[in-house]
């Protein structure tokens, strides 16, 4: 049941402890309280996709090359990515979320907001509820999750990193802006290096100064950001929580061991992460209208070209569009880096199938068959026969595809 408008919402945001890294904590309790890197092989060139806290003492982050983080942490234990076994967590977790409102809206795959406005009178006040959801997902996962309770989705995700791992943080109605005013802007939705800096060259690098500039000049300088982020930092923040949204996009990516101009070798690994990314999309009843080719060449530029075309969830359709986007790419550097995605999601079947492609049907149908196989049977069971004659590159980095929830 949806919040009555006018009424005083009470949102809880959870968040798991360093994800990744915990679930193969819990797994492994030898590992408990060493330093945990969860990503690419530290002798390639991939990322970390988690760090345990005791990683993250010695300056190691997500995101980081897998080579700086194991300068940095020498003695840490690197482990890769099992994104099956993340996702079937996951799931658990989720359902335990469900369980205390329907409104439900997960933003990743350890983290989702829940409105518990309607669930007070049954289930107690937000601090109760957010209680009882950590202390069941240690008992029935064994794992730890930091809760922030507040009026609004920003304020509840704020308050929800400030005592991280395992804690608990209310923000109770009112205090919103007095809660906000000490942080420092960047905690601020919207706010990146840019944005930052232009705010710090105003003098401005708390979110109570920000609070402070009237909201005419900061549209001046910003447009509509500048109305959004001063109503942020007024802790003003209307969205509801949306339970299943759909994603903005599924995608994969892989970091090559050595950089290279191989154009076999780029339209073979475009072809693997296509069919992976249509198995994910047909397996949660999307399809999307743009494919996006990414390339980071070897001084670390990064770009991305777009084309979009009727809805797909089709591997063959994905990987077209894809490499046709690469073959209008000059490679006038070696590529560290490649990857896809596909965009503009809506339920399959919305659009009409393509006219020139009168077998799409047909595949669509194999596509479904062969899902089933590598269900029962895993991903290297079924490959395109283009990729049996040579691996798609080396494997250096998460290239699992995921849904990206963030709204």
């Amino acid at each position: 049941m949806a919040s009555i408008p006018g009424e005083p919402r009470t949102i809880i945001h959870v968040d798991m402890d360093a994800f990744y890294a915990s679930v193969e904590e819990r797994d492994r309790p030898e590992l408990a309280g060493r330093p945990i890197i969860v990503g690419a092989d530290p002798k390639g060139r991939g990322v970390v996709s988690a760090a345990s806290y005791e990683a993250r003492r010695f300056g190691v982050h997500s995101a980081m090359p897998i080579g700086r983080a194991a300068r940095l942490c020498p003695d840490g234990v690197f482990l890769p990515v099992d994104m099956d076994k993340y996702a079937r967590i996951s799931r658990d977790i989720m359902a335990i979320l469900a369980g205390f409102t329907p409104l439900l809206e997960p933003l990743s795959i350890d983290e989702a907001f829940l409105d518990v406005t309607r669930s007070q009178a049954l289930l107690g006040d937000g601090e109760a509820q957010a209680r009882t959801i950590k202390s069941r997902i240690r008992a029935l996962v064994g794992l730890t999750a930091s809760v922030g309770v507040a009026s609004n989705k920003f304020i509840a995700k704020v308050a929800s990193d400030l005592e991280k791992p395992d804690g608990l943080v209310v923000v109770p109605p009112g205090t919103e802006a007095d809660f906000l005013a000490p942080l420092p802007i960047a905690r601020l939705w919207g706010v990146g290096r840019v944005t930052a800096s232009e705010l710090e060259s105003m003098g401005i690098r708390t979110i109570g100064r920000l609070a402070s500039v009237p909201a005419h000049h900061l549209q001046a300088r910003f447009g509509k950001n500048g109305t959004f982020l001063h109503e942020l930092a007024q802790g003003v923040d209307e969205r509801p929580v949306e339970p299943f949204a759909a994603p903005k996009s599924m995608g994969a990516e892989e970091t090559f061991g050595a950089d290279h101009r191989d154009m076999e070798r780029l339209t073979a690994t475009l072809r693997s992460q296509a069919e992976r990314v249509a198995r994910e999309l047909r397996a949660d009843g999307y399809a999307g209208r743009t494919v996006t080719l990414k390339l980071r060449f070897a001084d670390f530029s990064t770009i991305t070209r777009s084309h979009t075309a009727d809805p797909t969830q089709d591997g063959l359709q994905i990987y077209r569009a894809a490499s046709a986007l690469l073959a209008r790419v000059p490679l006038r550097q070696p590529v560290r880096l490649i990857g896809l995605s596909v965009s503009e999601l809506g339920p399959a079947g919305a659009g009409q199938l393509s006219l020139l492609e009168p077998d799409a049907a047909r595949r669509e149908r194999l596509s479904r068959a062969l899902d089933r196989l590598v269900e029962r049977f895993g991903d290297e069971s079924i490959r395109p026969a283009s990729l049996l004659t040579r691996r798609a590159g080396a494997r250096g980095s998460e290239t699992a595809p995921r849904p990206n929830r963030v709204k």
